[in-house]
């Protein structure tokens, strides 16, 4: 177990978990782990538009330059951004200030190595080693003291970043836009980068206020959204995150679309181009037995990893795969990004909708998703899940199901919370043995 770091860097209540003090010690320890060499070195800072971002930014800056490195402060921008200058600018070191999807009140702290990859968990755990050691013998002396500065350029050179990702003669003209950016990150660079490839462009969630990020808005919350495509017969609807690396599509019939299904788009797109590294894509155990099957049938394989897009990037990473995603939107292409990235995951969709010629709701329906059951079983404390009756209760389940569904049980990586999700072809079967695990789950737990 570690004691700062989750599934997704540093998360928690901003100046609850996440104080000044914390990430004074953050950008310490993390400028010190990766001072490698005798350059002068860097680190660039990004933020979305929490209102703690700034006292958080500044704790940050406070700390890395006391340890003799230099920040440069891009200012909200997307969370794939920073990713991507991070190795564009030769950084030693990327910060991301965010809490992704989460309301205002929470903040976190995401890392990204110089190749601009999420950091692994060894060099995660030497951070929190150097976070809770004593470093004043560390800091830097009063010549060697790092510099801080604003970088202004940084949306233009995304924007541009972004547009390179399609082939030069696809442009979006005659398709009408809505993008809800969800008052977060990719406020300003989301409708540029559309309306600069051609789209008519309708933008909302672009009025941050530092209290209203995913507020009734974004992918979280894409009744907004669906509503505005409806109202304006757009052709598509653009729903991303707080920090911009997720995307939901909603199509011209006010239907959402789900990352699932922007997964088979885009591999048999890039099927028909030859342009998969292997034959198939990389999902964690959530998404739909539907997609599996879905692939099989264009003979590609969905490799499945734990729940957490650091996982799908890992295992994309080990074995050689360009493509891979999770069901809530985070599509990674590693051919042109290090994590995920809601804006050019939204492009992939839209040139193959102006290739097709067809509307979203034709180009984005690739199956009929299996019926899946989620619920959540809240617990206090110890191992519900090696409990014998709840083991008893999960084979049982499996047996019942057999190979027309899938079972997934697994612990909550924030929360204690145990998370029981079912699918199968059928719906009632599957609530069945939901509700039977979830009984079983619930005893032990009270």
């Amino acid at each position: 177990m570690r004691k700062y770091f989750g599934t997704d860097g540093i998360r928690g209540r901003a100046n609850g978990v996440i104080t000044p003090e914390l990430a004074l010690k953050v950008g310490q320890a993390a400028g010190l782990v990766f001072q490698r060499g005798d350059h002068r070195h860097r680190v660039v800072i990004g933020k979305d538009t929490r209102l703690s971002g700034y006292m958080i930014e500044t704790a940050l800056v406070a700390g890395f330059t006391s340890v003799g490195m230099d920040v440069l402060l891009l200012g909200p921008m997307p969370t794939p951004a920073v990713a991507m200058l991070t190795r564009s600018m030769r950084a030693d070191l990327g910060v991301m200030i965010s809490a992704s999807h989460n309301p205002f009140e929470d903040n976190g702290i995401k890392l990204f190595g110089p190749d601009g990859f999420k950091l692994n968990d060894d060099v995660e755990r030497e951070i929190e080693a150097l976070i809770d050691a004593e470093l004043h013998k560390k800091l830097a002396g009063a010549h060697d003291l790092g510099r801080a500065k604003r970088i202004e350029s940084v949306h233009a050179r995304y924007i541009e970043f972004a547009k390179r990702t399609l082939p030069r003669h696809v442009t979006l003209d005659g398709l009408r836009v809505v993008v809800d950016c969800a008052n977060g990150a990719a406020y300003r660079v989301a409708p540029e980068t559309l309306w600069e490839l051609g789209a008519e462009v309708i933008a909302i969630g672009t009025e941050p206020d530092g209290f209203n990020i995913n507020r009734d808005v974004g992918s979280t919350a894409p009744t907004a959204l669906v509503n505005k495509v409806r109202e304006l017969r757009a052709d598509i609807g653009i729903a991303l995150d707080g920090d911009a690396d997720r995307v939901l599509i909603v199509d011209e019939k006010g239907q959402v679309v789900d990352g699932d299904q922007l997964m088979a788009v885009v591999a048999r797109s890039w099927q028909e181009d030859e342009r998969l590294t292997q034959p198939g894509l990389v999902a964690t155990i959530m998404s739909n037995l539907g997609l599996e099957r879905f692939l099989g049938g264009l003979g590609l394989n969905l490799a499945r990893t734990a729940v957490g897009d650091r996982y799908v990037l890992e295992h994309m990473r080990e074995h050689g795969y360009n493509l891979g995603g999770e069901q809530s939107g985070h599509i990674i292409m590693s051919d042109y990004a290090t994590t995920g990235d809601g804006l050019v995951a939204a492009l992939q969709v839209l040139s193959v909708v102006k290739r097709s010629e067809k509307p979203v709701s034709e180009v984005c329906h690739c199956f009929d998703p299996l019926p899946q059951i989620l619920k959540n079983v809240r617990y206090r404390s110890g191992e519900p899940l090696s409990q014998p009756g709840v083991v008893t209760a999960i084979e049982q389940a499996r047996g019942r199901l057999g190979n027309a569904g899938r079972l997934v049980i697994r612990p909550s990586g924030t929360e204690p919370v145990i998370r029981v999700m079912a699918e199968g072809d059928d719906r009632s079967l599957v609530n069945e043995v939901v509700d039977e695990v979830v009984d079983a789950v619930s005893r032990v737990a009270a």
